[in-house]
């Protein structure tokens, strides 16, 4: 019977390297994403060339401008879903398949990939989501028309509520 409950709890043990699955999903996703950032930003780059062009009109400029403001929230955006994607990563593989020894070792290793428990990596990950929900409202922001008075109280809602969920977040980063 000792022997059948070993060999059970050793398969129970070892189960957790179906862990890697989700860990090469998500790295794989953050390169993916990491890509697509990179190019769209080489590529807003690329046409900022016809900003400096004698031929355009005060209104195109404005509208090139705007365009470009836009791309830059977009790429910031793509960064940080592509942090998520790595630090959710290194977290389920810190929790579940073995410590990183070689961030261990690193002087330069930053303490954000350092997880402990699951409500670390989720509070983690829950920081860079705020982010991107703040980089998110500021793109619609940016594209928004007030029509009314209320459109403008919505929107100034919209930012309080933003800077309330910042400030809960680091408060509750300092609670004892």
């Amino acid at each position: 019977m000792k022997s059948i409950e070993r060999i059970f709890e050793s398969f129970l043990w070892n189960s957790r390297l179906m862990v890697l699955a989700a860990v090469l999903a998500s790295l794989s996703a953050a390169v993916a994403v990491l890509y697509m950032a990179s190019v769209d930003a080489w590529m807003m780059i690329s046409h900022l060339g016809e900003y400096i062009s004698p031929d355009l009109s005060v209104e195109a400029r404005a509208r090139l401008r705007a365009s470009t403001v836009t791309h830059v929230v977009e790429i910031i955006d793509g960064y940080l879903l592509a942090t998520v994607l790595l630090i959710f990563a290194l977290g389920l593989y810190e929790l579940f398949i073995s410590k990183i020894d070689a961030a261990i070792e690193s002087e330069g290793s930053s303490k954000i990939l350092f997880i402990k428990n699951l409500d670390d990596l989720k509070g983690r990950l829950a920081k860079v989501i705020l982010m991107i929900l703040i980089v998110k409202f500021f793109e619609h922001a940016l594209n928004m028309t007030f029509d009314s008075a209320l459109d403008l109280l919505y929107f100034a809602g919209g930012i309080a509520f933003l800077g309330l969920a910042l400030y809960l977040s680091h408060a509750a980063e300092h609670r004892p």
